[in-house]
């Protein structure tokens, strides 16, 4: 048997109102299995009784967590060509291709972005929770390409992590659409997991038991025929919440299929990239922006279609 572990926390005011598994799962990077597990099994407790996961919080409470320790192991995968956009004693950002996992799901998986990681920067398998993860701050999903950061030591992943929790990171994606779209907004629709399909989520009412807060800003950078290309700042972190959220207004992304997007097999992929991360430094605590440039099939759908190159990529289209 593995050995346990004790984690406790204590309920800030800007956490109250949020569920107890939402909460254990972000402060503990844990799966949606891994916590149902937990709660089923009577390991996490709040002022010292079990909970349900559907407990909303309050502040001042005191939530406890035993969480058995898996054997985990980071395993470098040397043969991923690895694109670093920049790097520091603290931070290292990379860009991520398309089809490419972020991080491994089981035991003995390679072929991920962490991996990479692991491989070149040795030190990022202890800087986050999970050795596996390899210091990664956040996730991409599998066919959204672009800009993630991982940490190279755990005060450094600890700080970048609390940056997401608290809304100061600037997250902004490319994204091509179909379908009437205004030429700005913004979008206040609350996610859950879809009830029959878990490989996807949907729109919920506010203040529903089983659904998640999550708010996006776009806009439209040109247009051609149905075509829109859109840039999305998301100001919280809700799994496929862009994809969600532009289906959502009617604008579904290109190559989305599973979100209701037109087919695009000359594409191979969905068009979502993620172009901008800025965050403070977890030690300087200035403001640091990187950019991740268009991949070439993302540009060359653009030109197919008519659609300008957004500013700034056109110097990366000739290099």
């Amino acid at each position: 048997m593995n050995p346990s572990k004790l984690h406790t926390f204590t309920v800030d005011a800007d956490k109250a109102g949020q569920r107890v598994d939402l909460f254990v799962g972000e402060a503990l990077s844990l799966s949606r299995a891994r916590l149902k597990r937990l709660f089923e099994s009577g390991a996490v407790k709040v002022n010292g009784r079990p909970a349900k996961k559907g407990l909303t919080l309050t502040a001042g409470q005191s939530v406890a967590v035993v969480v058995e320790e898996e054997t985990r192991e980071a395993l470098p995968d040397e043969d991923f060509p690895l694109t670093v956009l920049h790097e520091d004693a603290a931070l290292v950002f990379v860009d991520k291709p398309a089809g490419r996992p972020s991080h491994p799901l089981q035991s003995g998986e390679t072929g991920t972005v962490a991996n990479a990681l692991v491989a070149r920067f040795p030190e990022c398998a202890q800087a986050s929770v999970d050795p596996r993860e390899g210091g990664l701050c956040h996730r991409l999903d599998v066919e959204t390409s672009g800009v993630v950061v991982a940490a190279r030591s755990r005060t450094a992943w600890n700080t970048v992590r609390e940056a997401f929790s608290e809304r100061t990171v600037d997250k902004r994606y490319l994204a091509l659409v179909t379908g009437p779209l205004v030429d700005e907004g913004d979008i206040d629709l609350p996610l859950r997991h879809h009830p029959r399909h878990p490989d996807r989520v949907e729109p919920a009412p506010h203040g529903a038991e089983d659904a998640r807060e999550a708010l996006s800003r776009f806009r439209v950078l040109a247009r051609a025929g149905e075509h829109s290309l859109v840039e999305v700042r998301i100001l919280t972190g809700v799994l496929h919440q862009v994809r969600a959220h532009m289906a959502g207004i009617g604008a579904p992304i290109v190559g989305d299929t599973l979100y209701g997007g037109r087919e695009a097999p000359e594409l191979g992929r969905f068009f979502l990239h993620a172009r901008a991360l800025g965050l403070p430094h977890p030690e300087t605590k200035k403001p640091l922006h990187i950019t991740s440039p268009l991949p070439p099939e993302l540009r060359a759908e653009l030109e197919r279609l008519g659609l300008p190159l957004p500013r700034g990529e056109k110097d990366n289209a000739t290099e």
